[in-house]
C-alpha cells in the first residue's frame, strides 16, 4: 500500500501530507485515520504508548467519544528525508460543555510507501470559554480559507 506523497520529503510535499492528515483527523473516522500508518506503527501520544493499527484505532475511539465537536489545524515545523515535525492545535468541548485547546508537537517518520511508522506527540490543553474558540468551521474539513496557526497567533 502506497500513501502519497512520498519521502523523500521537500516543502511542497511536507505541507500536503500535513494538510490530508488534518482533513482526515478531523473527519473523524478512526478505521480512516489508521489507514495513514504501518501496521506495527509505533505510537507515543501524550503519556499513552500504542504499537499496531487496531490499537491506533481503539485510542482515536475514545479520543473522539470523549473529544466533542473536535477542530484541529496542524502547521509544518520542519522536514527531512523521511521525518516531518509538526504543531497543532485543537478545540473541543467534553460532555459537560466545557471547552478546551490543546497544543502540542507531533515528529513523524515515514516509510518508504510513505506511511507513518512512528508517531511521537507531546500535548498540553487548557480549558478556555466558548467565546474564546478560535476554530469555527463545519465539522469535518478545515476551509482553505480558514486562518491557520501561524495567521491565529498560536
Amino acid at each position: 500500500m502506497s500513501r502519497p506523497p512520498l519521502p523523500p520529503f521537500n516543502e511542497a510535499a511536507a505541507i500536503e501530507k500535513i494538510r490530508l492528515a488534518e482533513d482526515a483527523w478531523n473527519g473523524r473516522d478512526p478505521q480512516k485515520v489508521a489507514l495513514a500508518y504501518t501496521e506495527n506503527c509505533l505510537w507515543r501520544n501524550r503519556a499513552e504508548f500504542v504499537t499496531g493499527r487496531e490499537a491506533i484505532v481503539q485510542l482515536l475511539t475514545r479520543k473522539w467519544t470523549r473529544e466533542l465537536d473536535y477542530r484541529l489545524i496542524k502547521e509544518l515545523w520542519a522536514y527531512t528525508e523521511n521525518r516531518i515535525a509538526v504543531r497543532f492545535a485543537y478545540e473541543f468541548h467534553d460532555d459537560s460543555g466545557q471547552w478546551f485547546r490543546a497544543y502540542g508537537n507531533e515528529n513523524w517518520e515515514f516509510d518508504d510507501n510513505g506511511l507513518m511508522c512512528r508517531r511521537i506527540a507531546s500535548i498540553n490543553e487548557h480549558t478556555i470559554n466558548v467565546e474564546d474558540r478560535k476554530f469555527h468551521w463545519p465539522q469535518g474539513r478545515r476551509p482553505d480559507d480558514h486562518p491557520g496557526l501561524s495567521d491565529l497567533g498560536l
